[in-house]
């Protein structure tokens, strides 16, 4: 059976504008910092990553964005009723932690009794008074270049017992990593649609 197949090619009207456009998204992408970002998420963007992080069963997740002034990642989007302690103030140096090995690497990490791995920089963990139980990070995305992490993360007190979390698969590292792909492809889009004039 012959499959349809749509073929769009590149029109030759727009040849010219295309540095203009380019430069113009570098510039838009350089202005997107942690402490801008949320104004660039729309309700479905928000419900993506909170369905993103609900699904994996995670605590809580945290979008992350290369500062470059800092040498940093800094949190720019938080799920958890802490993101205003952390939201454009809590920073990963570039040459420590998990979230920076993800960032540099560009490799999906996942990990269940993450504690225990000696890269793991307990600097947050120890601000709010958790042990990371489990995390999934992935790189972020978004206007043709790797501009952060995303994470989620399965958090149990330090200070009372409780029963230990199930933890993730890689079933979950899938559905979250998806779910990423799709945000950065949103933000593409809102960029695009903002600088021709679309929106």
């Amino acid at each position: 059976m012959d499959e349809s197949r749509l073929t769009l090619l590149p029109d030759h009207s727009f040849a010219a504008l295309l540095p203009a456009l380019r430069g113009r998204l570098g510039q838009v992408a350089a202005s997107i910092d942690a402490l801008t970002f949320p104004s660039v998420l729309d309700g479905a963007m928000t419900q993506l990553f909170h369905s993103a992080v609900n699904g994996t069963g995670a605590t809580e997740g945290s979008i992350w964005l290369l500062e470059q002034a800092t040498g940093s990642l800094t949190i720019a989007y938080n799920t958890s009723t802490n993101s205003q302690k952390l939201v454009g103030k809590f920073k990963q140096p570039l040459n420590a932690g998990l979230i920076s090995m993800v960032f540099s690497s560009e490799q999906s990490f996942i990990e269940n009794e993450v504690y225990r791995n000696s890269m793991q920089d307990k600097t947050l963990d120890s601000l709010l008074k958790v042990r990371t139980w489990a995390m999934i990070a992935v790189p972020f995305y978004f206007l043709r270049e790797c501009r952060g992490v995303a994470s989620c993360v399965q958090l149990i007190p330090v200070t009372a017992e409780a029963a230990d979390p199930k933890g993730f698969n890689g079933i979950h590292e899938a559905i979250f990593r998806n779910a990423i792909v799709v945000l950065g492809r949103l933000i593409d889009h809102w960029a695009m649609s903002r600088t021709i004039g679309l929106d």
